[in-house]
């Protein structure tokens, strides 16, 4: 008699489950998001991620620059040589359709909040495709349309967005945002398809995990390339990603040229300009270049897979492989082994006249614009060479007092080399001081600081690097251009702490971010609850 009393008591609690779960489904939650000019309403079906307000409005300043100061499509781009910067002279109010506008394709939607700023927030734009597919999605992005009354300007679309590219590669888009859920890969050959000459590709990849790292041979899968766990690897996953777009590009004759590549919160995101010459594909190879990090040190030096030498009887580029370069077996500077890693795009990954009409163009009512300002400011500071070092890594690796950032920023000044931070990471130290002078100007700091003799055991690192003496004394005085002009105008140069929900969330399938921390608070301690709770 007891089992059966406990199998009916099973059956009403699951009776009384499914009851409940119903209710839920037709009493559910819709929620009012308001970001920037939009307000939009969701349901826990769809996702949407509020720490991901500073993503969006940097891509509104982004486009509204593209928009006001280039113009796309091949008979525009034929006409400059250099296919190289034209003016849009064509209508820029905002809110209004414009025949000689843009063309925008939101290839991944959820709510639709992104398109609908872009429509409210952003002149000279013909149309907006906020596409999902997700069916749910869908019907939410047509009634949020039709409440911030920008029907004229997006159009709902409920497709794969892989196919949704490729269905448009004669009738191009002017401007492709994908904004995935981990990595973007799968939807750049298509994207690279249906984009017009000279047109904006925005991309973001929240898979930082196998870009900074920790999942090499997933790296290379994906992206084509091997990442290295190194004190740079947020800079290293932005040209990682880059060097993607880029293969992804050369297939179809095509190349790219970044305009602004930011490593934020959880994510990197770029924004490149894609033209078609297949004569200029030939340039990649001297853009790429394989990286050699030391596992002692910390130390890096880059190999690039081509050059480029002037012809000397008619001046044109002649595109040479490289001969092997200054990179050994073993580590110059501590004698241990280096890991090998890439390609990534050594060449720039910012155009500093693009991102000055970016920071002119921002419209300073956007949520985040304080942080847009310092970024950008640190990007215009920031030197072209790849990677760079941190001054944590360098005394760790001496063990040795850290030194005042101003100290060795001012060293390097003094010694004829420029420096400059990253907008990545605030103890950054990029120059283009070779390695040998970074580690002499640590040497002679150690005078000073003297390290601690059971630090020195013989073939360590710190031992090895400490038992040469540096070419010359280095100057430690306060160069007048050590402290960047960015922190003299106490500019919100670098994120503050992680605020709630931070992190890309789940998977689209899919919640808002305040959902899932719910669901897991419910599940917290579940594996200590008593036998007895369990049943019942």
């Amino acid at each position: 008699m007891r089992h059966i009393f406990i199998t009916r008591q099973v059956k009403v609690n699951l009776t009384r489950f499914f009851a409940t779960s119903a209710m839920s489904r037709e009493k559910e939650t819709i929620q009012t998001i308001t970001e920037g000019k939009a307000s939009v309403k969701t349901s826990g079906k769809v996702f949407y991620n509020p720490v991901q307000e500073f993503n969006r409005d940097l891509s509104i300043a982004v486009l509204t620059a593209f928009v006001k100061n280039f113009k796309t499509g091949k008979e525009k781009a034929r006409k400059n040589a250099e296919i190289n910067v034209i003016l849009n002279k064509s209508n820029h109010d905002v809110g209004v359709k414009n025949e000689d506008g843009i063309v925008i394709l939101e290839a991944l939607s959820a709510t639709g909040l992104r398109s609908i700023r872009y429509a409210k927030e952003i002149g000279g734009i013909k149309e907006i495709i906020a596409n999902d597919i997700s069916q749910k999605a869908v019907e939410s992005i047509k009634e949020n349309i039709l409440e911030n009354n920008v029907a004229d300007l997006v159009t709902a679309s409920f497709n794969d967005a892989t196919m949704l590219m490729y269905q448009h590669r004669i009738d191009q888009f002017d401007a492709i945002d994908l904004d995935p859920y981990g990595c973007p890969s799968i939807f750049l050959d298509s994207a690279i398809q249906s984009i017009k000459n000279g047109g904006i590709l925005l991309v973001t990849a929240t898979d930082m995990a196998v870009l900074a790292g920790n999942s090499p041979e997933t790296c290379y899968s994906k992206y084509g390339s091997i990442s290295l766990r190194i004190k740079s690897c947020h800079e290293m996953a932005l040209r990682i990603l880059l060097q993607c777009i880029e293969s992804h590009a050369n297939r179809y004759g095509k190349y790219t040229e970044p305009l602004l590549s930011i490593s934020a919160d959880f994510y990197v995101r770029v924004f490149v300009r894609v033209f078609e010459s297949a004569h200029k594909c030939k340039y990649t190879l001297s853009k790429l270049s394989t990286v050699y990090h030391c596992g002692g040190c910390g130390s890096f030096e880059l190999q690039p897979l081509g050059v480029i030498r002037k012809n000397e009887k008619n001046g044109q580029d002649k595109f040479c492989l490289p001969t092997w370069g200054g990179v050994g077996e073993k580590c110059v500077h501590c004698g241990h082994s280096y890991h090998v890693g890439g390609p990534i795009w050594s060449a720039p990954i910012h155009d500093k006249n693009f991102v000055r009409l970016v920071l002119d163009n921002a419209p300073n009512e956007l949520g985040t614009y304080k942080r847009i300002k310092g970024i950008l400011s640190v990007v215009l500071e920031e030197l072209d060479d790849p990677l760079y070092y941190t001054l944590d890594k360098l005394a760790g690796t001496l063990h040795v007092e850290v030194p005042p950032m101003l100290t060795v920023r001012s060293a390097i000044l003094n010694a004829g080399f420029k420096v400059s931070y990253t907008h990545g990471n605030k103890y950054s130290i990029k120059t283009d001081a070779p390695g040998k002078v970074i580690w002499d100007i640590m040497r002679c700091w150690v005078k000073s600081h003297p390290v601690s003799q059971k630090r020195l055991t013989p073939g360590t690192p710190v031992e090895v690097i400490l038992r040469e003496k540096p070419e010359k004394d280095y100057s430690f005085e306060i160069h007048s251009e050590a402290n960047p002009e960015s922190k003299k105008l106490g500019l919100v140069r670098y994120q503050v702490n992680p605020t709630p929900f931070w992190g890309p969330g789940t998977r689209a399938t899919a919640m808002v971010c305040d959902e899932k921390t719910n669901k897991s608070k419910k599940n917290q301690n579940k594996r200590k609850r008593e036998p007895s709770e369990e049943k019942l």
